[in-house]
């Protein structure tokens, strides 16, 4: 890459910065690669923008095909994925450290784009159940959520220029935002080439997507009360950015994942020779030098039980010695440079802090022996292993990070002195306990869970598929309270709501079902000539309902049923044992009515149901003795339609019914919602 000035991509079109602007340094080389400049841009027209093109552009969009287009875009940047790993062993990464950012940061878009089967194919989401808000039915609440008319703005770390940007804008662009996406000044070079890449396939949608490739000052003072912004770096600068007067005054949410002092726990059980003993020390080891350290997740403080310190203390020393350190293509290397030079000379000043408190056990900030490269002109430091013996008392560890290869050892003498130790850091994005004690486990998660994003229970029986202490995943939320900054990110369908508004409505079950695209139990019902197992998917309307005929249930039914099922439970075969129960008499099996309502509202031509897809709900609400007579009030309550997976499939969708089987009295007895298949017309 030959040193150029980096664009911005702003109000449709790619802009050259004016000036010198800010350098950016190969991490390895110190060679100047780039510079990059936000001075002079109009925030307030590159928001305005986002909203009046961007969002439109969206929100008319279903969820199902806002998925299909993470998916389609995946797809493509999945295919030209190595074209970023040369620029990517320019921020210091090594090979297995860029596979993090461009493989990890293309397969949280996959994982996003799969969610789309999870929502209604229709641009807003219908959240939860309805609530009966009258005696008589007629007054109902329920809630929907709709995509947000505003833009988020995305701040992110140096650390991981695609992952950090991919796992953001893949939850608003699947809700139906649009982003602006501000990259760290450092290593941006490497954002703007994939969002080139992202914005030439044409996938996305105009006004989608913005970048900012500078430092971005006052990005977020034109944001208002419907847009989000969201903040990855130090919690010192996170703090600052959400005490801006205007996010104040606007109430604009503002989710920070702030850097934080992450706590790896050995379990009193784990003593060496165990396997539990020997993960515990690999996985320290790897977070300590992935990414040189430089990840928001790393382990900072290493609590092991007092008795087993020194054993600790040269385990994890001897496997610290085998990290070779230099070029990130240079044969053999496992550990590359921190980002800059900058960043050394910060992270040589907080170990300097820590060493107040601590002594240093292994390794030096200032010595360092690299592998095809100059240690001088890289940014180069190799692991540095720091020893606190009085935790309780000596507390710089629990406040102060240094941001590289560097984690501090500190003993405990019992379990809830480990739990407290873990929780001085004052909030955290994640933590390990290394058990494999079910007693130990349960403790820790009760004792720590409130003070840490997520909790990771490392083990033998799981370590072979483990993601491990450091790995975020898409369908999990990233964040954490107190000094991780108190947001969530990711989390799968959770994340995606943070874009949405949630918003209650209230009417008449008719009326509400007609605006959320959902039937509504007590709503009015549309009965149709025809049999809906012989309508098309498109022919079906919601609220159409079948009245069944009605069948009087005998003893012999019952008799019967519990012979070909086997179920002999005594309240349906025995009268002489329902003394003491609910039960008057002989009771009809819930399965039986069941059965006998599919009976009742299954047509038995071919047709366009393929199949029975599943039964979503049922409950039995009323005994149903021999004598009674029931029918079936069978109403289509939603569609969705299904994509195809191969060419040769066979259109569909997946029709939900309510399944509402009642007595001779009208009461209900048992209610349910069952799935089926349904061809479309339109092959």
């Amino acid at each position: 890459m030959p040193n150029t000035n980096l664009h911005n991509y702003i109000l449709g079109e790619w802009t050259p910065h004016d000036g010198d602007g800010f350098p950016q340094y190969d991490a390895v080389t110190g060679e100047l690669i780039a510079t990059c400049s936000s001075e002079g841009l109009d925030y307030a027209a590159i928001m305005d923008y986002a909203r009046r093109v961007g969002g439109p552009n969206l929100r008319k969009m279903t969820f199902l095909e806002r998925g299909l287009m993470l998916k389609k875009l995946a797809l493509h940047l999945h295919g030209i994925r190595k074209k970023y790993y040369p620029l990517s062993y320019r921020t210091g990464a090594t090979k297995g450290d860029s596979w993090i950012d461009i493989d990890g940061g293309i397969g949280t878009l996959f994982a996003y784009a799969s969610l789309r089967r999870q929502f209604p194919d229709k641009p807003f989401h219908v959240d939860g159940e309805a609530i009966g808000l009258s005696k008589e039915g007629t007054f109902i609440g329920h809630h929907i959520m709709v995509p947000k008319h505003g833009v988020a703005v995305h701040i992110n770390a140096f650390n991981f220029p695609i992952w950090g940007m991919l796992e953001k804008v893949s939850v608003n662009l699947l809700a139906g935002v649009p982003a602006v996406v501000k990259p760290s000044e450092i290593t941006s070079f490497l954002t703007e080439a994939i969002v080139r890449d992202m914005l030439a396939s044409g996938i996305l949608p105009e006004g989608a997507l913005q970048l900012v490739c500078g430092k971005g000052h006052g990005i977020l003072d034109t944001l208002g009360p419907q847009d989000v912004a969201t903040f990855t770096g130090s919690a010192a600068t996170g703090r600052k950015l959400k005490a801006l007067p205007n996010l104040i005054e606007h109430a604009v949410p503002f989710n920070m994942e702030a850097d934080s002092l992450n706590a790896a726990i050995l379990g009193p059980d784990a003593v060496p020779g165990t396997p539990t003993f020997d993960l515990f020390i690999k996985e320290v080891r790897r977070e300590m030098t992935v990414k040189a350290g430089q990840k928001c997740t790393a382990i900072r403080r290493i609590i092991v039980p007092e008795n087993l310190l020194e054993d600790v203390q040269l385990a994890l020393s001897a496997q610290l010695q085998q990290t070779t350190i230099g070029s990130p293509i240079a044969e053999g290397v496992r550990m590359g440079a921190l980002v800059s030079r900058d960043q050394l000379g910060v992270l040589r000043q907080r170990i300097a802090e820590l060493a107040r408190d601590a002594e240093i056990v292994y390794g030096s900030p200032d010595e360092v022996a690299v592998i095809g490269a100059d240690a001088e002109k890289g940014a180069f430091c190799q692991p540095v292993l720091l020893l606190n013996d009085d935790p309780l008392n000596k507390t710089a560890a629990h406040h102060i990070e240094a941001f590289g290869p560097v984690s501090t050892l500190m003993p405990y003498r019992e379990l809830d002195e480990a739990i407290a130790l873990a929780n001085s850091g004052k909030g955290s994005l994640v933590s390990t306990v290394a058990t494999a004690d079910e007693q130990v486990a349960t403790a820790y998660v009760m004792g720590a869970a409130a003070y840490h994003g997520r909790i990771l229970i490392l083990n033998e029986e799981s370590a072979k598929e483990s993601t491990g202490h450091g790995s975020p995943m898409p369908m999990l939320v990233h964040g954490g309270p107190g000094r991780a900054g108190g947001g969530e990110e990711m989390g799968g369908v959770r994340g995606v709501k943070h874009y949405l508004q949630r918003t209650a409505i209230q009417g008449h079950p008719t009326m509400i079902g007609a605006v959320t695209g959902q039937y509504q139990v007590g709503g009015a019902y549309k009965e149709k000539v025809a049999h809906p197992f012989q309508q098309y998917f498109e022919d079906l309307e919601i609220g159409e309902t079948l009245i069944t005929a009605r069948h009087t249930v005998t003893e012999t039914d019952i008799v019967n049923f519990a012979n070909v099922s086997g179920d002999h439970f005594y309240a349906h075969v025995d009268e002489t044992s329902l003394e003491g129960t609910i039960f008057e008499r002989r009771v009809a099996h819930g399965y039986y009515l069941l059965s006998k309502a599919a009976g009742l509202f299954v047509d038995g031509r071919k047709g366009p149901v393929l199949l029975n897809y599943g039964i979503e709900s049922f409950r039995f609400t009323k005994p149903v003795y021999p004598g009674a007579t029931i029918g079936v009030r069978f109403t289509c309550k939603e569609k969705t339609r299904q994509e195809k997976k191969e060419e040769t499939d066979v259109r569909k969708g997946i029709v939900k019914w309510l399944v509402d089987v009642y007595d001779e009295t009208g009461e209900t007895v048992a209610i349910g919602t069952i799935l089926t298949m349904v061809k479309t017309r339109e092959q």
